[in-house]
């Protein structure tokens, strides 16, 4: 790595502050995985050592070359082709839905998801995958049957960690006392204009997991138009934002990771140009005063005990 960042806790890892949310990679059709390569590449100079993509990531269906599986191989090949060490890389997959060309349709069943691990597995050339995340509740398959399957794939050495995504309080519990201490991470949407997943954090904070925030600019189509959307709704962001001299994507990054110490943004970028932006704000400290302005309190550190791991 040519640059350090700040690290936050994963599991027994420790990972940067900021990661990668690889899905823009290969998002349409026209995607330009060269220009996508150089922000990958760009990451990695900058110190960012974890990065986000899953099985159903790509602009199209099956099982092809720019199709299913398609993000989880660009991103490989990104990775591979700088010209640095890749030690400390963390890459994180996802696996639990299907798709059919454009329509995404979900499957958290047994079968499922071993044979959905092992294909990524294959895709992503590793030995192991170093974080799994189950990609979101199967409402046609008891939580419990999918989490006892994430826990086999550990158990078998297909996995090293188990995260969840896309999850309630109490799903987020239930994994915890299934899976153990394989148990890591959650991934659900977080941003200043989606706080619907404050308990979770305040939770993960408790059992000692990391929080993976998706959308952390308010979700794709939100991110281009953040600061108007900052300036009509969320005013003290923008004035923060413009008092600073910095873009208010990265205020908004900011002001995540002072949400809690337990929260990694996984912004997604296609150029260079976003990660430099978004990788600056690990190094963004908040005053208090600021804090204030954006509403946040003070977070107290996340729980190192593994007895709080337990679900109550």
């Amino acid at each position: 790595m040519t640059g350090t960042l700040p690290t936050r806790r994963l599991g027994d890892l420790e990972v940067s502050a900021v990661g990668f949310g690889a899905m823009t990679l290969t998002q349409t059709p026209d995607s330009d995985v060269e220009r996508g390569t150089r922000a990958v590449h760009a990451a990695l100079d900058a110190g960012v050592t974890l990065f986000d993509t899953a099985d159903v990531y790509g602009p199209t269906g099956g099982d092809v070359p720019g199709g299913y599986g398609a993000n989880e191989r660009v991103l490989m090949a990104a990775l591979r082709s700088w010209d640095g060490p890749l030690d400390d890389v963390v890459v994180a997959t996802k696996g639990g839905h299907t798709r059919e060309g454009l329509t995404w349709w979900i499957d958290g069943s047994r079968e499922h998801l071993r044979t959905a691990a092992l294909a990524s597995r294959e895709r992503l050339g590793l030995d192991v995958i170093p974080l799994y995340q189950h990609h979101r509740p199967d409402p046609r398959c008891p939580y419990r049957e999918s989490m006892e399957a994430l826990r086999a794939l550990v158990d078998d050495g297909i996995v090293a960690r188990i995260g969840i995504s896309n999850v309630s309080a109490g799903q987020v519990r239930l994994a915890a006392a299934i899976v153990g201490d394989a148990l890591v991470s959650v991934q659900n949407e977080y941003s200043p204009l989606a706080r619907g997943s404050d308990p979770v954090i305040d939770l993960c904070s408790e059992l000692g997991l990391a929080f993976l925030s998706w959308g952390p600019f308010g979700g794709l189509r939100q991110a281009k138009s953040l600061a108007q959307s900052l300036v009509q709704s969320l005013a003290p962001f923008a004035e923060v934002a413009a008092e600073r001299g910095v873009s208010p994507h990265r205020v908004a990054l900011a002001w995540q990771l002072a949400r809690s110490p337990c929260v990694v943004p996984i912004p997604g970028a296609s150029r260079a140009e976003s990660v430099l932006d978004s990788v600056a704000a690990a190094t963004l400290v908040l005053t208090p005063e600021e804090k204030a302005r954006l509403g946040l309190s003070v977070e107290k550190p996340m729980s190192a005990s593994p007895d709080l791991r337990r679900p109550r």
